[in-house]
This record gives structure tokens, C-alpha cells and sequence, in this order.
């Protein structure tokens, strides 16, 4: 089959197919992340076509929009309701990360109700770790206090 097609193709008699046109995962993913009246045009129809393209893609963006939509407007009571709509659909990530959501059920709600953020202090620490990491190895506490103090 191979050989006889390699023949056919090498006389010119059959062309190759054009490659499909589809986008680099990175960038589908940004058009899903993205708010959908932040899209250029173009993006917007690269992503409806995507979505028609999969169901379940289609589905999983509806469900990644609403989460988002929870944090942005902090409606942290709504999560059971979402975690309903997940369940409904044949998403078997999404089931997963919407059942872990519910290990610790009222912590995710706090944060997801709360308009204040602890990523001011966890940035700071995780330059603090990157510090010792990175340039001190083993270095003791004090001395690793004293250079960060210093830099500020």
C-alpha cells in the first residue's frame, strides 16, 4: 500500500493533502482563558471553530469561563452549583478537579468569597526560597535574613 501510494505521489498524480489548519494548543488555550470580548475577530472564529470541532472541548470551556467567572466575581456560594454542572458532563478531568474542590469544600469557598489575596506574601516567600536555593545552597537562616534585608 505504502510503496504503491510513494509511486503514485513521486509521478504526481496524487498531491498531498494540505496540513489542517488547526492552532498550537498554547494559543487555543489562551482564546479559552481569555474573556471572550478581549478576542481579536480572528480569535474568536479560530475558537468557535475549535469548539465545533469537539463537544467535549466545547463543553470543558463553558465550565473553565463559569469558574472563572466565580473567581472574578467572588461568588464563592455558587460553587456547589458548579461543581453539579461539571458532573453532568463526561469530562473526566474536570469531575476530578471539581471533586478535589470538595476535599476542603469551605476553604475554597473563603477564598473564592474573600476580595482579599495572599499573593503578595506567598510571591515573598517563594523569593525568599529561590534566594537560598539558587545562591546560598545550605546557607544558614541569619545569613540569608541579612542579604534579603539588605536588598530592600
Amino acid at each position: 500500500m505504502v510503496n504503491s501510494y510513494v509511486r503514485l505521489r513521486k509521478q504526481g498524480t496524487i498531491t498531498a493533502p494540505p496540513p489542517p489548519a488547526l492552532p498550537k494548543p498554547r494559543r487555543a488555550l489562551r482564546w479559552i482563558m481569555s474573556r471572550p470580548e478581549y478576542l481579536r475577530p480572528e480569535e474568536a472564529v479560530g475558537l468557535k471553530e475549535i469548539r465545533a470541532a469537539c463537544p467535549e472541548l466545547d463543553a470543558a470551556v463553558d465550565h473553565v469561563r463559569a469558574f472563572g467567572s466565580l473567581m472574578h466575581q467572588h461568588r464563592g456560594d455558587d460553587l456547589d452549583e458548579w461543581i453539579e454542572q461539571v458532573r453532568r458532563n463526561d469530562l473526566p478531568a474536570m469531575r476530578q478537579f471539581a471533586d478535589g474542590l470538595l476535599h476542603d469544600r469551605d476553604a475554597v469557598v473563603a477564598g473564592l468569597s474573600s476580595i482579599w489575596s495572599s499573593g503578595q506574601v506567598e510571591g515573598q516567600v517563594t523569593r525568599a526560597k529561590l534566594l537560598k536555593r539558587a545562591g546560598y545552597g545550605r546557607a544558614k537562616l541569619d545569613l540569608l535574613r541579612t542579604l534579603i534585608l539588605l536588598r530592600n
